[in-house]
């Protein structure tokens, strides 16, 4: 994937086991959240293939592929703010319904939805939160709630770009944890984070990219002691 000469996207090639639970490193600039919009179709690659569960899913839109089962949270959340916390999930809670427009505009039943989407408030641990609106909460609380409502779409991949951006330790180490037991129920998650503490204590692998390409992938231990990924993020005076 390239934008004028810059190559942001340049040769990634990477497998995903189902069940993983994969880190995406690298500097800023490095190319992780432009490979994730490739991955979930938001962008189209220049070159390549994206695969999913074996099926070639490149040119598919954004939406078919979420019904695949692909799942992303933003870097930046942007709920519907003057809707409380569990509308906002609410409105992932019933994919049969929201698939066909008329059918939701004309669904009165709404019970469904609300229980489940009641119960992972509840899971995320926000559910004091759920009458409240979007507009009013901290920002830990949207942050959770993004994942809730990813989560309320049953997905089978969930990539999280950034979560705990602008989080306290307590809150990222908080949801950290959570993400380590929704990968233990058997979702497969890809997650991107500049949090390395908490990226390497939770990821089984890590994939560091740098300049558009991939510049090592392996245990976090292996990884994170190469002198040129230590070089990628801190200069080569401090490798």
């Amino acid at each position: 994937m390239a934008f004028g000469g810059v190559r942001a996207v340049d040769g990634v090639s990477f497998d995903v086991e189902r069940g993983e639970l994969v880190g995406l490193i690298g500097p800023n600039g490095a190319g992780k959240t432009t490979l994730l919009r490739l991955l979930t179709g938001i962008y189209r690659p220049d070159r390549g293939d994206v695969r999913f569960e074996g099926r070639n899913v490149t040119h598919m839109g954004i939406h078919r592929r979420a019904w695949l089962g692909v799942g992303l949270t933003h870097q930046i959340v942007r709920p519907f703010r003057d809707m409380t916390l569990l509308e906002n999930v609410m409105v992932a809670s019933a994919p049969d319904v929201t698939r066909r427009p008329w059918c939701a505009l004309m669904a009165v039943d709404a019970r469904a939805a609300r229980t489940r989407a009641r119960d992972l408030l509840e899971r995320l641990g926000i559910a004091d939160g759920a009458d409240k609106l979007a507009r009013s909460v901290p920002l830990g609380y949207l942050k959770r709630m993004q994942v809730a409502r990813a989560l309320a779409f049953g997905p089978q991949l969930l990539m999280l770009d950034e979560p705990l951006a602008g989080l306290s330790a307590l809150e990222a180490r908080q949801l950290s944890d959570l993400v380590v037991e929704l990968s233990a129920d058997g979702l497969t998650i890809v997650l991107v984070e500049h949090n390395l503490g908490e990226v390497t204590r939770i990821a089984r692998r890590l994939v560091v990219m740098h300049n558009g390409g991939i510049l090592a992938q392996g245990s976090p231990g292996a990884v994170m002691a190469r002198a040129d990924v230590r070089e990628a993020y801190l200069g080569a005076a401090h490798a």
